[in-house]
Parts: C-alpha cells; structure tokens; sequence
C-alpha cells in the first residue's frame, strides 16, 4: 500500500489529472474561429461533404456556440449522435462551453443526455468540471444523472468539491447526487472539499449525514486531510475545517495506518498555524507513531517545533 501523504499534493494530483486530461481533438476549432467563418468554411465544401465533415463541422458548431449553423448542419444530416476521438457528443460540446441555448436545442431534437464518452463523462460531468451553473440546471431540470461518474470514477458532485463551486455543489445535492461518492482513489467529496479548505461545502456535506470519523485510503480521515491540506491554503480556512470536523464527531487523536495523527501530518507538513489549531483543539504532542515518532520528531521546521514544545 502507498504510503500517506505529508501533504495532500499527491492525493489532489490524481484528481487534478483525472479533470485535466489533454483535451487535444480534431473536432477543436482554431481559438479565433467564429461562428461565420466556421460556417463560410462549410459552405465551401458542404457541395461534396460527407458525413465526417459535417459532424466535424457540427462539433465545431457546438464548442462555439453556434445555433444557427448547428440548426443548419442537423438539417443538413449532421448526427446528433456523432462522437468525437474520446467518445463525446455534440452535446457534451456545448454543455463544457456552457452554451445554454445550443444544449437546450439539441436536447429538444433527440441528443440523448445521458451518453458517456470512453471515461464515462457525461455532458452534466463537463458542465459541472467547466463550472456552468446554468447549463447545469438545465441538464438537471431534464433529467440528467446526477451519479454518473467521469474521469477516474469522479463524479459531477467530486469535482464540484474539489474547485469549491458552492452554486454547482448545491445543484447537484437537490437532484439527488449521492455525497458519498467516491472515485477511484477512494476518496470522495469531503475529502477534497476538507483538503482544499472548502468549508461551506465540509459542512454541507456533514449536514447530509456524512460521518466524519469515516475512514478512507490509509485509514486517513477528513481531519487528517485537513490538516495535510494543499498548498496555498490559509491558516483562517484551516481552522474553519478543522472546527466543522471536531463539531460534528471527528476524532482528534485518530490515527492513519502509520499510527500517525493529524497533529503529526500538520507537523511533518511544516505548517505551524495548523498545528496551533489543532493543539488548542486538544491534540495530544505525546503520542507516538508506529516508528515510535511524537508531533515533534516529525516537525519540518524551526516554527512547528517552537510550537510543539511549548507549554
């Protein structure tokens, strides 16, 4: 089994890679492509085009928005049910651009809303990793699946925790997105959300009944994530975490399967303000891990030691 973190770097590296993929495609337009010039290039070939080149022209139609030309093209025999090198839709085109009115016009002419490409995603996956709130509602209100996950096992819901979108996270909760999902790391919403230092959606997510004494990979908790938190997260977010946590059953001397505490991971992160935190929250400095290491054995620099030794 790998070994814990001292951070969460690695943890959020998979999901970060798992909403980040190479979006490299031949249906992609030129970024200065508009909608005329996509539609003047058609014209031009439209005499002697086959199937390929319309629906190539039709995902081009969809990334830019362009209802007209999709109307056009559709007629034309454009397929609604074209798919793209990674297996995507026209659909999930328009709903990754936001494109609200063009989703809404291929949903009303047959493009089936549901339609995974080769990873799983769906258009609902691509709205919600894009942060389009409106799309969103809309491919809720027509009944997409909420569940159906993406990348990596990652659900709409997971991704929406992991950038912190509030407006998206509460969408998806209403239709029914299970909150405790979990991708194919094992780890699920409030792990990120915990992590990140996302504490509206921690608390959401305790609200919904998420237990946080619950353990995952390692035998880690939402507290020790915490208190690994990423990079560049602030001391005053931490501590919001960390009091969610504690107020709703998170144990403070839990231990992951190195028998190291959240203490121990603040301290072998190097992070003094956590480790403030997590000590006037009754942290115990005296335990050992399975190495025989205390918080202070394991401190990374001068000013978690001084808050370490302290008294």
């Amino acid at each position: 089994m790998t070994a814990p973190f001292l951070g969460i770097f690695a943890g959020a590296c998979l999901l970060v890679a798992a909403l980040s993929p190479a979006r490299a495609q031949p249906v992609q337009p030129h970024p200065d492509e508009d909608c005329g010039e996509i539609e003047r290039n058609y014209e031009m070939i439209k005499a002697d085009a086959v199937s390929v080149q319309i629906n190539l022209a039709l995902f081009k139609a969809a990334d830019r928005g362009c209802d007209e030309l999709a109307k056009k093209l559709l007629a034309a025999g454009a397929s609604l049910q074209a798919r793209d090198r990674r297996g995507a839709m026209p659909l999930t085109h328009a709903a990754r651009e936001g494109h609200v009115r063009l989703v809404e016009f291929l949903l009303a002419n047959g493009a089936p809303i549901d339609a995974r490409n080769v990873d799983g995603g769906t258009a609902l996956f691509a709205a919600a990793e894009g942060e389009k709130h409106s799309t969103v509602a809309l491919l809720l209100a027509k009944g997409a699946d909420p569940n159906l996950p993406g990348r990596k096992g990652v659900t709409p819901l997971i991704a929406a925790a992991f950038k912190g979108n509030d407006r998206i996270f509460e969408q998806l909760i209403a239709a029914g997105a299970a909150p405790d999902a979990r991708d194919e790391t094992g780890k699920s919403a409030i792990i990120y959300a915990a992590a990140r230092g996302f504490d509206g959606i921690v608390k959401r997510l305790l609200d919904a009944g998420i237990n946080a004494r619950e353990r995952y990979g390692n035998e880690l908790t939402a507290l020790m994530w915490a208190a690994g938190h990423d990079e560049g997260v602030g001391a005053a977010a931490v501590e919001r975490v960390v009091d969610l946590l504690l107020a709703h059953g998170a144990t403070m001397n839990d231990a992951d399967n190195r028998g190291r505490t959240a203490l121990m991971i603040a301290a072998a992160l190097g992070d003094a303000a956590s480790v403030d935190t997590l000590l006037r929250h009754g942290a115990d400095r005296a335990l050992k891990d399975k190495e025989g290491k205390t918080a202070l054995d394991l401190a990374a620099n001068a000013a978690v030691r001084a808050k370490l030794a302290a008294k």
